[in-house]
């Protein structure tokens, strides 16, 4: 038996350079509502005494003949929570496994490059403010996915952290985009906006949609803290929901659990999922209200990032 090919942090980004992450992922969506593709729950396991927790995220690509796994526990400690994440990918065919590759950059990749997806999908033709909540690596892959997606005039970023930033810290954010502009106030912010990204590690709300301007496009990825919510759960019954995957986000999402519990909320009221929407199954939103996108994240899309990278190294 050969062994797997280990990928490390840095070799795992020099190839998601050449990967067009957000093609692939719109792959594996047709795929998996045309049934080529299993995505089983995640699995959340707690560790003891208030210690952490793990997230196993599986599944299975059959057009591709691989499976896998990708792990990732969130560690409490003194100095604040560590997540890492690593995932497995094995052959349909001989069993063996094929990878084993660090998966923090595909996990920033994946997840932003998922919200890119529904934001191509859900956002008005004509949106063109901005907004994101959160400044560190999730937020700034956010926007290297979406900032070609609409012709953004206006592009706002703001974190309760910015105002601890020093000048060389807020210069390398402002150079991201030409039409970035830093807040330190989250109503400026906001204001006007088109479309709100919540790029954030928060577990509970970070902004409250009643007291936006306008009908607005909001996105939340949220952290795999227990619960963990960006929007109260409270407003999902006055938004249109949807989702990367009705089959499992409702029953691991934060808000949507809460919201169920406590609110009456119903996961029927889910208008559409990714599947749905890039094999064109699922209404677009007519702004008439909020709608908002939350995204859990998917095993699949950690094996199909993995199986990418495995056949491009392969092919070197």
């Amino acid at each position: 038996m050969a062994a797997p090919l280990v990928l490390d942090q840095q070799q795992a980004r020099q190839l998601l350079a050449q990967v067009d992450v957000p093609r692939v992922l719109r792959d594996l969506f047709r795929d998996l509502a045309a049934g080529q593709a299993v995505q089983p729950p995640q699995q959340l396991v707690e560790f003891p005494s208030g210690q952490g927790d793990f997230i196993n995220y599986g599944g299975v690509l059959a057009e591709e003949r691989v499976y896998g796994v990708k792990t990732s526990p969130y560690i409490v400690r003194e100095q604040g929570a560590l997540v890492t994440a690593w995932t497995l990918l094995m052959s349909m065919d001989s069993g063996q496994p094929l990878l084993l590759c660090d998966a923090g950059e595909l996990t920033t990749a994946r997840t932003a490059a998922t919200t890119a997806v529904a934001v191509d999908a859900l956002a008005r033709n004509d949106a063109r403010r901005l907004t994101i909540i959160g400044s560190g690596p999730i937020a700034r892959a956010h926007l290297h996915y979406i900032h070609e997606l609409r012709e953004w005039q206006d592009i706002r970023l703001h974190s309760p952290s910015l105002q601890g930033k020093s000048t060389e810290q807020r210069n390398a954010l402002l150079a991201l985009d030409s039409r970035l502009s830093l807040h330190d106030d989250l109503d400026s912010a906001l204001h006007d906006a088109d479309v709100i990204l919540l790029c954030t590690s928060s577990a509970k709300p970070v902004i409250d949609p009643t007291r936006l301007s306008k009908p607005a496009l909001i996105t939340s990825i949220s952290t795999n803290a227990v619960r963990a919510h960006e929007v109260p759960p409270a407003s999902l019954a006055a938004m249109d929901v949807y989702c990367d995957y009705r089959k499992t986000t409702p029953g691991s999402a934060g808000e949507m659990r809460l919201a169920a519990e406590q609110h009456g909320w119903n996961e029927a009221a889910i208008v559409g999922d990714l599947p749905e929407l890039v094999s064109g199954h699922a209404a677009r939103p007519e702004y008439k209200r909020h709608a908002f996108f939350r995204s859990i994240g998917l095993g699949l899309e950690d094996i199909a990032l993995a199986n990418a990278l495995y056949h491009l190294q392969c092919n070197h």
